[in-house]
Formats: C-alpha cells, structure tokens, sequence
C-alpha cells in the first residue's frame, strides 16, 4: 500500500496548474438527501482533486452550496434526477476525468432509468455507489466496456448478485471475486475488512473502526475513490487506495469521537493519512 499511496501522491512539480490532478463530477442527491453529495463532494476535495462539480435536485444542490465555498454546485429544476437532465449532465460531463453516482439519488422508477441511461453514455471511470447499485441490479450488462468501482455494502451486494455474503473473508473473498470476473468490473465490497477484486487479483483492506457504522462513510469512500480515478490510476488501484484512506481516515476520527463520530468528522483526517504518504 505504501508504494501505491506513493505513485499517486508524489511530490508536486512546483510547475503545476489546476486540471493535473483531477476534476471529478458527482451525480448526488435529492429532494429528501442532501448530504451524501456533500460527503462525495469534500472527501473527493481532501483526497487531492482539483476541482468537483455536483448536479442534482435543487433542494440537495442549494444545502450543499451553503455548506461550503469550495463546492461548485449545479442544481436541476426537479426533485429527484430524472431522464430529461440527461442532456444538461451529459454536456457537463465533457470536461471531466471521474464520475461518482449514486449518494442520495433515491429509488423512484424515473431515477433509476435516468441513472442507467448515465451510465451507458458518460464513458468516464466511474465510481458506482448506494442508489446507483440497485439501479444498476436491472441493467447489469451495461457494465461492459466501463472502467468502473461498484462500491456495494452486504444489502447492496445481495441487491446486486442475488447472493447472500457471510461474516467470514473467505466467503466474501469468494463470492467478489467470482462477481468481478463475471461482470468485468472492480468490486469493493464494504465491511470490517474490505474486500476488493476485478476478478482476478484481491485485495484485503484491514484499516478502519466499528464506530463507522454511520451513514455517510460510504460516500465518503465513493468521493476519494472519485479523485483517484481522476488521476488516471486503474480501477483496482483506486479502489484500494481509497478503501486505505477512508478507513485510515475513519479509525482517527473514531479515536476522537468513538460513539459520536460523524462522516464529515474524516474530512479533516483524510489529508493526515495521505501526507504520510508524501515525498
């Protein structure tokens, strides 16, 4: 982990400018959510990304903007995403490296074929995460061709593959495994220990608390996931990366907070993880 962690945060030439190290663009949230897009948003910000635009509903879009200033914000006139934003996120999506989609987006009907039809056309690596797994449980073929992290917790991989996980690695290894390979994809299945494949390598991340049990935790994995992808490095590698950080990240926050640690406590800790890491 320390040579991968070093490949992707390297020392800066002094020459650089903004667009080097990444924009990331977040499909996030909705009329009842508007805290995932904000935990994508900052997590994908401390994780060393240059720039996040989020799109969604305009509810989650102006608490987000609120939040903080360093969050580009752009709101759809509608209260969940819907088919006919396509075209608004498809022109947005142009200038982008990474998309993360799913934090907040809901389960209406309409949400679901809007968030597959985004899948199949924005060709950008992607990080797949919450809502966005349960849509793309209806639709899995259209993984193929897509440099893509699903990031599903054990619901969510029940969702997905119709199978059952257990408590043990060696199940979970198993059963990833087998999953990546048959869809062609990178799994991150969340849990006490992580366990990552794209079918045929595996990965075990051990970092991490019990305290993360909260929500948003996820959403901050799927925003530090997003701003390595937007580097360039494989789904594998920013998948394990981002599982080490984000669980890194959590066990300091955890040792503050313990019972009352929050997901936006990690905003703080992800960037004392990664300068360890640093020439």
């Amino acid at each position: 982990m320390k040579s991968l962690l070093k490949k992707i945060y390297p020392k800066r030439n002094p020459w650089t400018h903004k667009g080097k190290h990444g924009y990331v663009l977040i499909v996030a949230g909705s009329k009842r959510y508007s805290g995932s897009p904000v935990f994508n948003a900052l997590s994908a910000l401390r994780a060393g990304a240059d720039l996040i635009t989020i799109v969604g509903p305009k509810r989650a879009m102006d608490i987000a903007a609120t939040f903080s200033p360093d969050l580009i914000c752009y709101p759809l006139d509608t209260d969940y995403l819907e088919e006919k934003n396509l075209p608004e996120i498809l022109e947005i999506s142009k200038i982008f490296n990474s998309l993360v989609i799913g934090g907040g987006l809901g389960r209406e009907k309409k949400t679901f074929q809007a968030i597959l039809k985004i899948i199949q056309k924005i060709n950008l690596p992607m990080v797949i995460d919450a809502d966005a797994i349960h849509a793309l449980s209806q639709k899995k073929e259209i993984l193929k061709n897509k440099k893509a992290v699903i990031t599903p917790h054990i619901k969510e991989f029940e969702v997905l593959t119709g199978e059952k996980v257990l408590p043990n690695v060696s199940d979970r290894k198993e059963k990833v495994k087998k999953w990546a390979k048959k869809l062609k994809t990178v799994i991150l299945l969340k849990g006490h220990i992580d366990v990552i494949s794209d079918g045929n390598k595996i990965f075990l991340n051990k970092t991490g608390s019990p305290f993360m049990s909260k929500g948003g935790f996820g959403d901050t994995l799927a925003g530090i996931c997003g701003a390595i992808l937007a580097r360039g490095f494989s789904p594998f590698e920013s998948a394990c990366a981002a599982s080490y950080i984000n669980g890194k990240a959590g066990e300091l926050a955890s040792e503050k907070y313990n019972e009352g640690v929050l997901a936006s406590d990690i905003f703080e800790e992800i960037p004392k993880v990664i300068k360890n890491f640093l020439d």
